[in-house]
């Protein structure tokens, strides 16, 4: 009762006087009533009780919670809405998330006596702009687990200048909030791999700090150890206390260009440009597109220690890009390069339209340079520059058409022209 015996009506909560309060709500009844600073209180504590209880859908690399195994043709599926082409990558990718979502499901029961699942942890060789680093930044995005990726052209061998190959996993606690169970069943995918290779295969008294030693030191991380990490780097914060990470059920992803390297398999497979062939099968092999045929003898020639090579058992490749493919990557993704400007000219209230002409010079553009998707990109940039430099000022701008003859105007002016020519 929020009635006391002199008629005074008071809060049931802080039994403060109603004369004491600025908002006094009374309940159905009449019987019962709340004032406004217990009412703020009370939707503070509510608050709080919900955000403890919701998934973060913001940040969903912390929602490690309850795990929903996605099936390889689920993730294959999603990877098609924002990666045209490399079917035979998604599949290995699918398929390896996959196996690791069962692995950390499955690891508190015993199937069967003394079978324990290893991890499969991938190389990905394929050529600049091909879509290796677009891969691992999609399937980020639809896991459930922590993920981190790292670029192997920084790191060194420890006690030099660079980061020490902890950092990798220092970036993957950042990731997981720092909760070390959920960062040791996360995903980490390593950029630039090729770029750590052996300099020389002949012995050397001077160290390899950014090559073979770098690759030596991720050999106990990719295989499954107890590492210690500094959370926020160790070279600047010497003093801080090391976090103890298990790499056992952590899964690498590797990627690299590996520049050159199907020269090599030419030369394993024998094949030659020009002169006479005796080995019938050769002729099969199709040598615009010698990475499918890459295996771990090559890596090994390319610069890779074979312990390093060991731990990375499944060994994919990319396509490179072709015509087709890459005019369909202007326009069909999620994500797709048109859309994107488009977006950014219907930001100022500008719509925006391209010839289709104008798209095909753009992909022969492209290919002329060899950049893959980046360099479309580049080339988007050349045409568009102006339009996007003076339209937003012109208030009676409305709409835009990029012509065949507009784009040659533009690019022929552009610094990559210029570059190309000479």
């Amino acid at each position: 009762m929020s009635v006391d015996k002199g008629g005074k009506i008071r809060c049931s909560f802080c039994e403060r006087d109603k004369q004491d309060t600025a908002v006094l709500i009374a309940s159905a009844n009449g019987l019962i009533h709340i004032c406004d600073q217990c009412a703020e209180q009370a939707h503070y504590i509510i608050k709080e009780e919900l955000s403890a209880q919701t998934p973060n859908t913001k940040n969903p690399n912390q929602n490690f919670g309850a795990m929903q195994v996605q099936k390889p043709m689920e993730v294959k599926k999603f990877l098609d809405q924002y990666v045209i082409g490399q079917d035979e990558a998604k599949k290995v990718l699918a398929v390896a998330v996959y196996n690791h979502y069962k692995r950390l499901q499955t690891r508190p029961m015993k199937r069967y006596d003394d079978v324990e699942i290893e991890k499969s942890n991938i190389i990905m060789v394929g050529e600049t702009g091909t879509g290796k680093t677009l891969l691992a930044r999609t399937i980020a995005r639809m896991l459930n687990v922590p993920f981190a990726i790292a670029d192997a052209t920084v790191l060194t061998e420890a006690g030099y200048v660079g980061e020490d190959v902890e950092s990798v996993l220092s970036r993957l606690l950042m990731n997981a909030d720092f909760d070390v169970p959920a960062a040791e069943r996360g995903i980490v995918f390593i950029d630039e791999i090729d770029k750590i290779s052996r300099k020389s295969d002949n012995p050397s008294i001077t160290r390899d700090v950014s090559g073979e030693g770098v690759q030596q030191g991720l050999l106990k991380l990719l295989e499954g150890s107890i590492v210690n990490v500094p959370p926020q780097g160790g070279r600047k914060h010497p003093e801080q206390k090391l976090l103890s990470v298990n790499t056992k059920n952590i899964l690498f992803i590797c990627g690299g260009a590996f520049d050159g390297i199907d020269k090599k398999i030419g030369k394993r497979l024998n094949t030659h440009a020009v002169g006479f062939k005796t080995d019938k099968g050769a002729e099969t092999i199709d040598k615009a597109n010698m990475l499918k045929y890459i295996n771990a003898q090559d890596l090994k020639a390319y610069g890779l220690i074979p312990e390093l090579i060991g731990r990375l058992p499944v060994i994919t490749y990319l396509n490179p890009l072709d015509t087709l493919t890459l005019r369909r990557i202007l326009t069909e993704p999620k994500n797709s390069l048109l859309k994107q400007y488009e977006e950014l000219f219907r930001i100022d209230g500008i719509e925006l339209s391209v010839e289709d002409a104008v798209l095909d010079f753009m992909v022969e553009k492209a290919i002329e340079y060899k950049l893959g998707a980046r360099g479309l990109r580049s080339i988007c940039e050349a045409i568009f520059l102006d339009a996007m430099y003076e339209l937003p000022s012109d208030s009676t701008a409305r709409s835009v058409e990029i012509t065949l003859d507009y784009a040659k105007e533009k690019f022929g002016q552009s610094s990559l022209a210029k570059l190309k020519a000479a």
